[in-house]
């Protein structure tokens, strides 16, 4: 019989950039390694449902983040 490792639990954070405003996403990158996929929900409903995002996406999401491509008018 094959032992199987347990899951890592999500370590969730939120952006230092949020402002604390309250409109904020949390991630779990500490998944995209074993899982492939990082997680994020809603700061506001930690018990609700949770995006999974290829963790090559969600890379290059952060890439145009840093980059400006996302800047609100």
């Amino acid at each position: 019989m094959a032992s199987t490792s347990p899951s890592p639990s999500p370590r969730w954070f939120t952006s230092s950039y949020s402002n604390n405003g309250g409109d904020c996403v949390e991630v779990a990158t500490n998944l995209a390694a074993a899982q492939g996929a990082v997680p994020v929900r809603d700061s506001k409903a930690p018990g609700g449902p949770v995006l999974e995002l290829h963790a090559a996406a969600f890379s290059s999401f952060v890439a145009g983040v840093k980059a400006g491509g996302f800047r609100s008018a």
